[in-house]
């Protein structure tokens, strides 16, 4: 039995925490934006500190499997 919850977890992470998809931490004009849909540099590497935070917390932390079959 694999367990996926590192597949799922880091794919909806990686979705929602995607630069300028939904948010932009730090965006160009204000801290936060909305919906923009550009990056840049720093807005990166805020983003993939906040995706390691959030998928050690889930995997690590919280020890959340999902097993199919």
């Amino acid at each position: 039995m694999s367990d996926w919850a590192p597949v799922f977890i880091g794919l909806v992470l990686f979705i929602l925490l995607s630069p300028g998809l939904l948010l932009q931490i730090p965006g160009k004009g204000r801290m936060v934006e909305f919906g923009n849909f550009q990056t840049s540099g720093l807005s990166i590497l805020v983003h993939s500190i906040i995706y390691f935070a959030l998928i050690a917390i889930f995997i690590l932390a919280l020890n959340v499997h999902v097993y199919l079959g």
